[in-house]
């Protein structure tokens, strides 16, 4: 049996070929929008893929399923609860699909969403039992999938469908079993998944803080309380996956000349700015939003712009246009027209506006001692998740989350200036630049957040 796992960082999506390498016939599970890499693998390995598997329809990234299916003429299976749109196989629990002599067998396991499966790979040559377990978004390595994407108000059901899930088929495994989870560290699916790439059974029994509880009521509490924040981009990610993805295809450099770009503007496109943190600061253009083009471009865009919004990207010359707009496209945002030839100085050579000096660096020490004074103090906002808040926080922080600044920012006084804090400096930049598009005077980023803050020994109030 061959079994490739391909992970994307930032994200944290793990999918995977799986191949007989005797007959040479391979499936791939949950596949990326970047199918290059799995018809290259298979190419490489003289694999003809010939199954398309999803664990569950997916809340987090869109799938490449349509697309690989479109290249490889593989059929896509699905659970039957998923009700997807597009041509599919209708996958019921207790289906074996044969991969040549490899066997798949079924495990409905509904919790992280109602058509959640559990692949058991099995190499009858080997053996009669599952030589591992592809769990999708029911366990993870050091976490267990979060019942809230469906929707919170059927939150507490999905989670007692997990509990079942999970005590009453998964956890029943030999605990031997190696487990394949469908996302590790930086997933949102999740809370405090583990950067293992894969685990046991009696592994996650043992250390798996989901797992403590025997309480069905207890598990269901602990999982839809203190939950992370949903992106905007999650509603859209659904129904893309519901209905069937578009093809993405091959992405194509598109650079926009200033008498190109600005029509766009003028019809209510964003300006998407990628550069790295200096030279944003040194240098950018009013009511842009910035986002580093890192790992985490795709898991912070949803916090800040919505996902039908068109988009023009500023970057650096050295920054890869096709890169940055698969970031984009796997979390939902497909509507991008290109990017500003010759960046920021062909913009400003143009005559169109430019500033800096609205968003400065600062540090913890910096801020502490601004705190201290009578005058022009400013207002230290704290633009994390509610759960990191809760840890921990600057005294008399207030707390807005990056996801919800958009929407509340009329809660501030754009006159006076803000203190903007996450916990490495990072989100609060993106933060300083979304109020900057807001019309707001002076923002403070304090670099190196609140971990800067607790190194420092400075006043730290938790509850």
């Amino acid at each position: 049996m061959f079994l490739k796992q391909f992970f994307i960082d930032g994200l944290g999506c793990e999918s995977y070929l799986i191949a007989d390498e005797v007959a040479k016939v391979a499936t791939v599970i949950d596949p990326d929008r970047d199918v290059s890499q799995y018809v290259d693998a298979a190419a490489q390995h003289g694999f003809t893929i010939t199954h398309i598997i999803e664990t569950h329809l997916h809340a987090d990234h869109v799938s490449g399923n349509t697309d690989l299916a479109q290249r490889t003429n593989a059929k896509i299976y699905i659970h039957e609860a998923a009700q997807a749109e597009f041509p599919h196989e209708i996958l019921k629990d207790g289906d074996v699909l044969n991969i040549g002599a490899l066997q798949i067998r079924v495990m409905h396991t509904p919790g992280h969403t109602p058509d959640s499966v559990t692949l058991l790979i099995i190499d009858p040559a080997k053996s009669k039992e599952p030589a591992a377990a592809l769990t999708g978004d029911t366990l993870f390595a050091g976490d267990v999938g979060r019942p809230d994407l469906v929707g919170q108000s059927v939150a507490r059901e999905m989670a007692s469908q997990l509990y079942d899930s999970l005590f009453d088929s998964v956890l029943k495994l030999d605990d031997a079993l190696t487990v394949y989870p469908g996302h590790g560290v930086g997933s949102l699916c999740g809370r405090s998944l583990s950067d293992a790439r894969y685990t046991t059974i009696g592994a996650e029994l043992a250390t798996n803080p989901a797992l403590r509880y025997t309480d069905r009521e207890e598990f269901v509490h602990d999982l839809t309380t203190n939950v992370r924040e949903q992106p905007r981009n999650h509603r859209t990610i659904k129904s893309m996956n519901h209905e069937g993805p578009k093809p993405l295809g091959k992405i194509e450099d598109r650079p926009l000349s200033i008498q190109q770009a600005i029509p766009n503007f003028e019809r209510g496109a964003a300006l998407l700015d990628v550069r790295p943190h200096d030279s944003y600061v040194a240098a950018h253009v009013p009511g842009g939003v910035h986002i580093i083009a890192d790992d985490q471009l795709s898991s912070r865009i949803g916090l800040v712009l919505p996902p039908e919004v068109r988009i023009v990207i500023l970057k650096d010359e050295d920054q890869d246009y096709p890169d940055i707009v698969l970031r984009l496209a796997r979390v939902g945002y497909e509507d991008i027209t290109g990017y500003l030839k010759g960046g920021i100085e062909e913009w400003e050579s143009s005559g169109l506006p430019v500033t800096s000096g609205d968003v400065e660096d600062i540090t913890p020490s910096q801020l502490y001692e601004m705190l201290q004074g009578d005058d022009s103090k400013p207002i230290v906002v704290d633009v994390r998740e509610l759960w990191e808040y809760r840890m921990g926080r600057v005294p008399d922080a207030v707390l807005i989350p990056l996801g919800d600044l958009d929407d509340r920012a009329g809660e501030l006084d754009p006159e006076q200036p803000v203190a903007l804090i996450c916990h490495s400096g990072v989100r609060s930049l993106s933060a300083a630049a979304l109020l900057g598009s807001k019309g707001f005077k002076k923002m403070y980023n304090v670099a190196g957040g609140t971990e800067a803050w607790m190194q420092q020994g400075l006043p730290f109030e938790q509850e």
